[in-house]
C-alpha cells in the first residue's frame, strides 16, 4: 500500500484512489467495479459538495474515464480490499495533490518582432519555409483555458472543454476562455496564429484542443477528465504545465497509457530549482522540459533531479526557452512570463511540426528526434540540462 493510501485511511477511514482497469473491460464491467466505491462525509468529494451547497450523497462516489480505462473515487479499507481482489482491476494507486506550475515572473510586453526569441533560437521558421506549420496535427493543452477572443487564438482552438470543481465536463461546452492568464500564454506559444506579421506560436496551423482543469476543486479529477477528453479527440501531443512537487509514482500508469494511445506527453519539470522536480514531469515516460534564457543559460529556478533508475535517470530531458517569453494575455494583449511552464509549449509546438512531416511517426520516434537534435549548453552540468537545447531542422533530419 502506498504511503498516501495508508496515511489517509488511518486518518479518515476513507481515501481517494485511482483504479486502472485491465485491457478489454467494457462499460458493463466498469459499472460493476463502480459498486466498490463508497459515499463518506470524510471524503474530499463530500467536503467539496458541502462547500458548494450540494446535498450529501447526490454526487456519485466514483467516476469512469472510458478513453483511458481508469476510475476515480472514494473507498474504505474494506472496499479497497474488494477492489484489489476484483479480476477486472489491474492496479490501484493514490492521489497526490496537483498544482499549476506558476510563472516566477511576468510583466506587460509588446510584440514588436516578427517572431519571439524562442522561435528564432529553435529555428522553427526554417521548418515553416518547408511548408511545416502544424496543419492537421491535434495538440492537447490542459491548463487554465485559453482566451478564444484573442487575435492570435481566434482560429486556433479546434476544441474546448471546461471541467468543474468535481471533475465534471460542463455541457454545453462554453466558449473558449481563461480562468487565469497562464493558459492563454501557453496555448498561444503552441499554436498562436500570426497577427499583423508577428508570431508567437510555433505550430500556427495546428488544431489546439484546450481544456480548463486547474486551479481549485478536485484537481486530480479535473486533470484526468481533461486527459480522457483529449484522448477521445485523437490528439497526438499533450502539453501540461502542472504537477505535484516531488516524485510520486501514482500517475505513472496514466503516462504509460497516454503513450500507448499514441500521445506524446510533454510536461514541465517544475520551478523549484536544482534537486527538485514535479510528477508526472519527472517520469521516465514523460518528455520533461526545463527552462533556459536567451543566452543559453539554464534558469536558476528551473528544476532538475536525479533518480536511481536505469532509464532516464536525469530530469529534465532537455531545456527550452522559458525566460522572458512573450505570448498572449487575455484581453487581446501580450505579456512576458518566465517558468518551465513557458518552455514546455515550445517543445509541444515543435513536436506538432514534426508530426506534420511524419504523420505516422511513433511517440518514441518523435521524442527521439527531438532529443537527438539537442546541443549541450556550454559550461552547464548535464544534470541541469539533460540532452541540452533542441533545434527544429536537426530534429526533422533525425526523423
Amino acid at each position: 500500500m502506498s504511503a498516501i493510501l495508508g496515511n489517509q485511511l488511518r486518518a479518515y477511514g476513507v481515501t481517494s484512489i485511482l483504479v486502472f482497469l485491465k485491457e478489454g473491460v467494457d462499460v458493463g464491467g466498469a459499472t460493476g467495479v463502480l459498486k466498490h466505491f463508497v459515499h463518506s462525509e470524510n471524503s474530499q468529494l463530500s467536503a467539496l459538495a458541502a462547500s458548494a451547497g450540494i446535498r450529501r450523497g447526490t454526487l456519485p462516489p466514483g467516476r469512469y474515464y472510458p478513453n483511458l480505462g481508469v476510475m476515480l473515487g472514494t473507498v474504505s479499507a474494506g472496499s479497497l480490499a474488494a477492489l484489489r481482489a476484483d479480476r477486472r482491476v489491474r492496479k490501484v494507486s493514490g492521489l497526490p495533490p496537483i498544482r499549476m506550475i506558476r510563472p516566477v515572473h511576468k510583466a506587460a510586453a509588446k510584440l514588436t518582432a516578427a517572431a519571439t526569441w524562442g522561435m528564432e533560437a529553435l529555428e522553427v521558421r526554417k521548418l515553416w519555409d518547408q511548408g511545416l506549420d502544424g496543419k492537421g496535427v491535434a495538440v492537447a493543452h490542459l491548463d487554465t483555458g485559453a482566451d478564444g477572443k484573442h487575435p492570435t487564438l481566434r482560429k486556433a482552438i479546434a476544441g474546448f472543454a471546461e471541467f468543474d470543481h468535481f471533475g465534471r465536463q460542463r455541457t454545453p461546452a462554453p466558449k473558449p476562455h481563461d480562468t487565469d492568464d497562464h493558459g492563454t500564454h501557453t496555448a498561444a506559444t503552441i499554436a498562436g496564429r500570426p497577427v499583423a506579421g508577428r508570431a508567437v506560436g510555433l505550430a500556427p496551423k495546428a488544431d489546439l484542443h484546450s481544456a480548463i482543469v486547474i486551479e481549485g476543486g478536485d484537481v486530480v479529477a479535473r486533470v484526468i477528465g481533461g486527459m480522457d477528453w483529449a484522448v477521445g479527440r485523437g490528439v497526438k501531443v499533450l502539453s501540461m504545465s502542472l504537477g505535484f512537487p516531488g516524485y510520486w509514482d501514482d500517475f505513472l500508469e496514466l503516462t504509460r497509457i497516454l503513450r500507448g494511445r499514441g500521445v506524446l506527453p510533454v510536461m514541465a519539470v517544475g520551478n523549484e530549482g536544482p534537486g527538485t522536480s514535479r510528477s508526472p514531469g519527472n517520469y521516465a515516460e514523460a518528455l520533461s522540459v526545463g527552462a533556459c534564457d536567451s543566452k543559453r543559460r539554464v534558469a536558476g529556478f528551473s528544476s532538475s533531479d536525479r533518480f536511481k533508475r536505469k532509464r532516464d535517470p536525469i530530469v529534465p530531458d532537455l531545456v527550452a526557452p522559458g525566460v522572458d517569453v512573450i505570448s498572449a494575455q487575455p484581453g487581446g494583449r501580450y505579456q512576458s512570463m518566465s517558468g518551465t511552464s513557458m518552455a514546455t509549449p515550445h517543445v509541444a509546438g515543435l513536436a506538432a511540426l514534426l508530426l506534420q512531416a511524419r504523420p505516422n511517426a511513433s511517440v518514441q520516434a518523435i521524442e527521439r528526434a527531438i532529443l537527438r537534435s539537442c546541443t549541450p549548453l556550454k559550461g552547464i552540468p548535464p544534470g541541469r540540462q539533460g540532452s541540452g537545447f533542441p533545434n527544429g531542422p536537426r530534429a526533422l533530419a533525425a526523423l
